[in-house]
């Protein structure tokens, strides 16, 4: 299934957003065979950097270091698709400042949603960013008629267990960015949320 073929935003009714870096993941694979999706925040404003640019790109610098850190050896994004994970991002348009209006995430979280209903095996979701757990928020509030993710600091409610009807969700943060290569608290963090997710599929 060619995911971008599946899921677009239709009228692009956002404002103070990047509509020139609006993306969605334009990859075949076989979505039975995704049982993990990671949601990070935002499109980078430069296409190659995304995570299925061809080449090196600069958002697979740090998500792959993170996937050594929990433990599997991987070099590139069809590596992390073949141990069925997905990752995408809550929004679908670069940004134009540090922060994301909350129209962006609510509007964006109805593309998200569709695009998670499009993987049926999936049971379990890593949500990295604050963005992309207040769109989750959005969706779960829509489908289940609560949040996900109770209102908290990332760091104080991660050790707790969330659920999104039968699938575990796992509050993290951003996959990407040079500072994560620095902060290693971070980073192990992450790589623990990773671990905890491929965990949580055989419990």
């Amino acid at each position: 299934m060619q995911i971008c073929n599946q899921v677009s935003c239709e009228n692009f009714p956002c404002e103070n957003i990047n509509k020139e870096g609006y993306i969605i993941p334009n990859i075949e694979l076989d979505v039975e065979k995704i049982n993990i999706i990671m949601i990070s925040e935002a499109p980078s404003d430069k296409p190659d950097d995304y995570f299925y640019a061809k080449g090196e790109p600069y958002y697979m610098e740090t998500t792959l270091q993170l996937f050594k850190d929990a433990g599997y050896d991987v070099s590139s994004i069809n590596d992390i698709i073949d141990l069925g994970v997905y990752i995408t991002t809550a929004i679908k348009c670069a940004k134009l400042e540090y922060s994301v209006p909350t129209n962006v995430i609510k509007n964006c979280s109805e593309i998200l949603e569709k695009e998670i209903s499009l993987f049926p095996n999936a049971k379990a979701y890593i949500l990295n960013s604050d963005v992309a757990i207040r769109a989750f928020n959005y969706i779960s509030k829509r489908t289940i008629g609560e949040k996900a993710i109770p209102k908290g600091s990332t760091y104080k409610i991660r050790q707790n267990e969330f659920f999104y009807k039968n699938s575990r969700v796992f509050p993290s943060y951003i996959l990407t960015g040079k500072n994560l290569l620095i902060e290693k608290s971070k980073r192990k963090m992450i790589a623990e949320d990773i671990k905890n997710a491929f965990k949580s599929l055989t419990e």
